[in-house]
């Protein structure tokens, strides 16, 4: 068994409406310790996309062995897909608290991935106090919808895709590989830990198996997102420090990538203290679930814990009394 797999475990966390699913992967042992201290290492809180569950957080967390990686399945997705209750990203932030507070984490660096990276920045705005930091990876930022589009266009525009796949049934778990072997974005990157994050995400018996989305809820966190007061008013006003790393390619493997270069630097300045990352070479997809995304983001989390643990020493030394 690798070591990331002995990292890794799951437990459930009481939420409204039913228990959260969470996968944590405990740091391992440093050289001088027989057994790393779980509460002395730093916390990082990792937030999926939209129909994604916490495997895809695998090979970030493989690159972060000195950290407490803490990764839910949201609701509505993965372990969670039954939970009751309505969604958005108030409630999903809301989810977060409980998760840390079941793991006795004060305050994380946090990083979300496509939805996931509005769930963080709406974490950041309704619970301050918890999180140091923040990474949006290739989300967070309002995507290129024409103003003024009606509710069930933006819908059908932001899901259409989704939304079929999400209806198909699939006979058996090869059946459901196959599907995504011959999708576009993974042409390059296919591996041992995406084949695990895809068959996690099959629920139900064959020849009946289905991916584990609820489309309800799909449906409600993708109007929430777009067209939300929430995530419009974390975005005006992040209260942590906060970085974008940004995909070269989109969803289909394609050039315009989810935030097209011509008007990314617009929307970039539009957030407060906002630094941009660019990541060459991956696509939404692969920016997670590759072994280069991966390495990139992994890097852009440690940097973040890094400046985290310098401005924790800075505050404690501004506070000792002078001589001591």
């Amino acid at each position: 068994m690798s070591a990331l797999y002995e990292r890794h475990r799951t437990l459930d966390v009481a939420v409204p409406g039913g228990d959260l699913r969470v996968g944590v992967w405990e740091p391992t042992p440093s050289e001088e310790s027989e057994r790393a201290s779980a509460d002395a290492a730093p916390a990082v809180l990792l937030v999926h996309g939209v129909t994604a569950s916490h495997l895809s957080w695998q090979l970030v967390a493989e690159r972060l062995p000195r950290a407490r990686v803490i990764a839910p399945d949201l609701r509505g997705r993965g372990r969670s897909a039954g939970l009751a209750g309505a969604a958005g990203m108030a409630a999903h932030a809301d989810d977060l608290v409980a998760v840390l507070d079941a793991l006795n984490v004060d305050t994380a660096v946090v990083a979300g991935h496509s939805m996931g990276a509005f769930v963080a920045l709406v974490l950041g705005e309704r619970h301050p106090e918890r999180v140091s930091r923040l990474v949006l990876v290739d989300g967070g930022l309002p995507l290129d919808l024409p103003e003024d589009m009606p509710t069930d266009e933006v819908i059908r525009l932001v899901l259409g895709p989704t939304a079929e796949r999400l209806s198909r049934r699939f006979a058996s778990e090869q059946d459901y590989l196959d599907f995504w072997r011959a999708h576009p974005a993974f042409a390059r990157d296919w591996s041992p830990a995406l084949e695990a994050y895809l068959a996690y995400d099959l629920v139900g018996e064959a020849p009946e198996l289905r991916p584990s989305t609820s489309y309800a809820t799909l449906e409600e966190d993708s109007l929430d997102q777009n067209t939300g007061h929430d995530i419009s008013a974390a975005q005006s006003r992040p209260q942590h420090p906060v970085i974008l790393l940004s995909a070269e390619r989109g969803l289909l493997d394609q050039v315009p990538a989810l935030y097209a270069a011509e008007r990314l630097s617009h929307k970039v300045a539009a957030v407060p203290g906002l630094r941009h990352l660019p990541v060459a070479d991956v696509n939404h997809y692969t920016i997670v679930l590759s072994d280069r995304g991966a390495d990139a983001v992994a890097e852009a989390v440690r940097a973040e814990i890094s400046a985290d643990h310098r401005a924790a020493v800075d505050v404690s030394d501004a506070r000792r009394p002078r001589g001591s």
